[in-house]
């Protein structure tokens, strides 16, 4: 079954970097659509950052545009999140999505596959 554990995450200060990691098992890592999304408290879950089957293509939120670097070794079955110039607003559960099928690898694609996220807490 399809598994995608996240990790990296943690309380840093504003200004601070993280760079979460999600490891993907399960299926073939290579062709799916890859993603970050989080849910930041009081609002709604949101994508953050998505990422195509060969790297050709990212889409990122306008909110971490600059800020966060998405990308994803096929070798690793890895997928990354560089988050660098941290905010409190960022603080948040982030989630590693996946999705295999036609379609662009989007922001607002239909994720079928979600890991259990990992906490970032940024403090000012």
């Amino acid at each position: 079954q399809v598994q995608l554990v996240e990790s990296g995450g943690g309380p840093v200060q504003a200004g601070g970097s993280l760079r979460l990691s999600c490891a993907a098992s399960g299926y073939r890592f290579s062709s799916a659509c890859m993603g970050w999304f989080r849910q930041t408290p009081g609002k709604e879950r949101e994508g953050v950052a998505t990422i195509s089957v060969g790297s050709i293509s990212t889409d990122s939120s306008d909110s971490v545009k600059g800020r966060f670097t998405i990308s994803r070794d096929n070798e690793k079955n890895t997928l990354y999140l560089q988050m660098n110039s941290l905010k409190p607003e960022d603080t948040g559960m982030y989630y590693c999505v996946a999705d295999i099928g036609w379609g662009a690898c989007s922001l607002v694609r239909h994720y079928k596959y979600w890991g259990h996220g990992t906490q970032v807490t940024v403090s000012s």
